[in-house]
Parts: structure tokens; C-alpha cells; sequence
């Protein structure tokens, strides 16, 4: 109901194709695999089998990242130089964009298992960051820019998972909204004055992502909305939606994409 008949159906049609491979390239003259530009550093490989043996793998050249989860780590602009805590950071695709971006990247990550993935994928990409098993609501600690991709029921990701919508209901989005409020709340005050919050979820529901931003916006004056103009996302002026805000559905591109929100907000004091 809340995207409308027309666009419920084309995200029902999305979900019932298989999901794409796509990657992102460490940089401009980064070898790559048989693939298709999508937009900026990322690509959809043409033959995803056997993914470990395709050129530029074992290099360190590119990272498996959907089209939509590359986007939010992009929103904080110019991190060169800069210092960024990127929260719930497993498996690391976004610390590695910000990484290879010239960012002092410290990746915060409460699950022991997701955090060695994370140095294991820094390891293979030649790419540094701080990695801190810790809980996202407990870190301490300032920056100039702060990521949030926030833990979701991940309903814009039922693609590669078809059971989502058979193990997961109201009361697990009520629950996973309240946690990510919660590291919202949280990783706000990391956020040094005049820096920049993107908060992200790869989910479908407005619980968990626009009522989420509003909600924190009416508690937090000392933020304001910081809009995200088409040029920023590669043109693509369907992406945006009315408040400057980031929504991604599984329709959108030939082949489709994960359904991503993130909001962009300022620390004005």
C-alpha cells in the first residue's frame, strides 16, 4: 500500500527473478571481469560462477556489493583525509569504499565472526580501517562523518532471500526498529559538529527507514535534513524521494537492485 498497486506488483515480478552479481572497483584502473557499468565504481558481472578465480579477485581489485548497498557509503561526499565510523559495519563493503576513498575508516562491528570477515576482506583488497568488536550502541568516540546501516527485517533483499517474507512479520519490524533507533540515537552523538550522519537499511518498510528519520529529526533539533539531489546518485531523480532521501526497489534497473533507504542529516551545532 505504501508504494501503490503499479509499483507493489513490479517489486512482487523483482523478487521472482534471480538476484544479479554486481561489485564495486577499488579504483578507476582497477582490473575487472566480463561485466556491465552500472554507475560510478560499480559493475554487474556478466558470469558470476566461480567468483574467487575471476581477474582482479585474488588482487584485491573489487568486492561483491549490490548496486544499492554501494550507494550510502557514496552520500557522505569527500571522506579523503577524513575520519569515518561506519557502525554495523560487517561484511565491510561500505568500510572498503570509504577505505579506498582516502577515509580513516574505523569499522565498529558486534559480531566476532562478521568483524574477522571484515579484516579478511581488508587483507585481500590491500585496504586499511580500525576494526572494533563492539556494540554500535556502546562506541565511543568522534568523527567527522558517520555511517549507520542499520540492522532490519531486510526485506529489500528478498531476491536472494525468498523465505523473508514466510520467517519474518509486524513484530520483527517493530523489533528491528527499535534496535536501529536505538544505534541511531547512538551514533548521533559520534558525530562531530558541522559532520555529516547517513543512516541506511535494506529494507522496504517505512517503519524502519522514513518514520524512523522523522521521528529523530523531531527529538533533534541540533540535526537538519541534508537533501540528496540527483546528481549525487547518477542522475537517477526516481531514487530520490520528495524529502531528499535515498530509496532504492528491487525494480529499479534492468535486472533489478536491493531495496536500500538512507537519509542524510547535518550536525548544525
Amino acid at each position: 500500500a505504501q508504494y501503490g498497486a503499479g509499483t507493489a506488483r513490479a517489486v512482487a515480478r523483482a523478487h521472482q527473478t534471480a538476484a544479479p552479481v554486481d561489485i564495486v572497483l577499488k579504483s578507476t584502473d582497477a582490473a575487472f571481469p566480463p561485466s556491465e557499468a552500472l554507475f560510478g565504481p560499480v559493475r554487474r558481472l556478466s558470469d558470476p560462477e566461480r567468483i574467487d578465480t575471476l581477474p582482479g579477485f585474488a588482487e584485491g581489485a573489487w568486492w561483491v556489493q549490490d548496486a544499492a548497498a554501494a550507494l550510502p557509503a557514496l552520500l557522505l561526499g569527500d571522506v579523503a583525509g577524513h575520519s569515518v565510523i561506519d557502525l554495523c559495519a560487517a561484511p565491510g563493503g561500505k568500510t572498503m569504499q570509504l577505505a579506498a576513498r582516502g577515509a580513516n575508516v574505523t569499522a565498529v562491528e558486534i559480531d566476532a565472526t562478521r568483524a574477522e570477515r571484515i579484516r579478511e576482506n581488508l587483507e585481500r583488497t590491500k585496504l586499511n580501517a580500525e576494526v572494533v568488536l563492539a556494540d554500535a550502541r556502546d562506541f565511543e568516540g568522534s568523527a567527522s562523518f558517520v555511517l549507520i546501516d542499520a540492522p532490519c527485517t531486510a526485506t529489500g533483499t528478498i531476491r536472494r532471500h525468498p523465505d523473508l517474507p514466510w520467517i519474518k512479520g509486524a513484530a520483527d519490524v517493530t523489533v528491528s526498529a527499535g534496535e536501529a533507533y536505538e544505534i541511531l540515537e547512538s551514533g548521533s552523538r559520534l558525530v562531530a559538529h558541522g559532520g555529516t550522519l547517513v543512516f541506511a537499511v535494506c529494507s522496504l518498510e517505512r517503519e524502519e527507514g522514513e518514520e524512523q528519520i522523522a521521528a529523530f529529526l523531531s527529538g533533534h533539533p541540533e540535526f537538519s535534513r541534508a537533501p540528496i539531489t540527483a546528481e549525487e546518485v547518477f542522475g537517477r531523480a526516481d531514487w530520490i524521494t520528495p524529502d531528499g532521501d535515498l530509496r532504492t526497489l528491487p525494480c529499479y534497473l534492468p535486472g533489478g537492485m536491493d531495496g536500500f533507504y538512507a537519509a542524510r542529516l547535518k550536525r548544525l551545532t
